[in-house]
């Protein structure tokens, strides 16, 4: 129902502007003011990196931290089942039909694999020590992370928190569901703009995601199935396949 938060029996809900807020200002902060001073203050190369990888994990952490809390003020409770019905975190529902689950979950494989031809979009030419990605896919990066348990731990938190617990449960988990009655059946575009916007930490990445969000079916399968996990799921298998090339880079230098 139009402007009904699914399961949700109570209707208190934060501006969606003030949630984007929440999440997208912290993370451009951490990003641009706090890991260069951070930086500056960090022995040994690479301290940039190294800031960058504290900052934007905290800050991931603290999305999960508004959704916890904006799900329990919400909801009154932070019970399981409250909790999965408020962030759609349910097994997917045909629109059609209704049915829950069976052969619904085959759109995953299709949109992993959308998503993976959508990394080959090119971005804005931006300094490589400022992405992450590459520069842990760098010979740089594989040296730096050679035997270095202790960040190569940090990372895992950063992708548990980027893929499952923060960015994704924010955006899919808590905005879409809820945004039914602003926009209508444009949720999902709505959405994605927003998505795309709160990258000010990695304003490079922008243009791909908001071409994302016109282009890929993510979203709105996500609001067709109310499921906020599709896009979770989308998200960590991409991330998990670098998250395993980066532990050999770990195991290579001291498994003998």
């Amino acid at each position: 129902m139009a402007g009904t938060c699914w399961g949700s029996p109570r209707r208190e809900h934060t501006p969606k502007a003030a949630i984007w807020g929440a999440a997208a200002l912290p993370m451009a902060f951490l990003a641009w003011v706090l890991a260069p001073w951070v930086a500056d203050r960090l022995d040994g190369p690479n301290q940039l990196p190294k800031a960058l990888l504290l900052c934007l994990t905290a800050g991931l952490i603290w999305q999960f931290v508004i959704v916890v809390a904006l799900v329990a003020r919400e909801q009154r409770s932070l019970r399981w089942s409250s909790v999965r019905r408020a962030l759609w975190l349910n097994a997917p529902r045909s629109p059609r039909t209704g049915r829950r689950g069976g052969r619904v979950w085959l759109v995953l494989p299709l949109l992993i694999l959308g998503f993976g031809v959508e990394e080959l979009i090119p971005e804005i030419h931006h300094a490589a020590t400022r992405d992450l990605a590459v520069f842990l896919d760098s010979h740089a990066g594989h040296v730096f992370l050679s035997g270095s348990w202790g960040w190569f731990s940090l990372i895992a938190a950063l992708v548990v928190f980027n893929t499952v617990l923060g960015e994704e449960l924010l955006f899919r988990g808590l905005l879409l569901p809820r945004m039914n009655g602003a926009f209508g059946r444009r949720d999902w575009l709505a959405n994605g703009v927003l998505f795309a916007a709160y990258h000010l930490h990695m304003p490079w990445a922008i243009p791909a995601t908001l071409l994302d969000t016109s282009s890929s079916p993510t979203p709105r399968s996500a609001t067709a199935a109310r499921l906020s996990e599709s896009p979770c799921t989308v998200h960590r298998a991409s991330s998990s396949s670098r998250f395993r090339s980066r532990s050999s880079s770990v195991r290579a230098e001291v498994v003998p």
